[in-house]
């Protein structure tokens, strides 16, 4: 069975969208990390939003060769409802339909560990689901403010997480890595 990993870039207050409106650093640890989540994935879960954006960008893209080989050359499932078709950028499989059961077949084939890029909807239906094996947070220290989306709304449903490993960054960030507790 494959594992579905997600990291995300956090605030102190728990916003996870737009992080380059208020990340202010990239460090070695953390480029580290995210590398070290790259080797294991084989292929990547983006939501629509996500995909739209990174479909425009990624295939054509100058900067950052070696991340935009690894995504333009992996397999991608984009969950979406309203999409009809994925087929703008190479290597991509629309999943429609019911989530839980795309996602739990999906478990079922034959690779490497599936990761979630960006897509914070996508990680929130993933836990609601229980379908998601691991979630590292990279958590600023930086209180990001409203109007930006959070990673899990004030009525989301409990649910245990335990703490596998964390690690402070020379820019002050905390690489914490949860699994659920099932």
């Amino acid at each position: 069975m494959r594992n579905v990993f997600s990291s995300l870039f956090i605030s102190l207050d728990g916003v996870v969208e737009r992080p380059d409106q208020w990340q202010f650093a990239f460090d070695d640890e953390m480029g580290e990390a995210l590398t070290t989540v790259l080797q294991s994935a084989d292929s990547i879960l983006l939501g629509r939003v996500t995909w739209q954006e990174w479909s425009g960008y990624w295939p054509n893209a100058t900067e950052d060769k070696d991340f935009a080989d690894w995504i333009n050359n992996n397999q991608k499932y984009v969950v979406s409802t309203t999409l009809d078709s994925v087929d703008d950028w190479a290597n991509s499989t629309l999943l429609k339909g019911d989530f839980a059961g795309a996602i739990s077949d999906l478990k079922n084939t034959d690779g490497g560990t599936i990761s979630v890029a960006g897509s914070p909807s996508v990680v929130r239906s993933l836990v609601e689901h229980d379908l998601l094996d691991e979630l590292q947070l990279l958590i600023h220290p930086v209180v990001a403010g409203e109007g930006r989306a959070r990673l899990f709304p004030e009525n989301v449903t409990l649910k245990k997480l335990e703490l596998v490993s964390a690690q402070p960054t020379s820019s002050g960030v905390i690489i914490a890595n949860y699994r659920p507790v099932r």
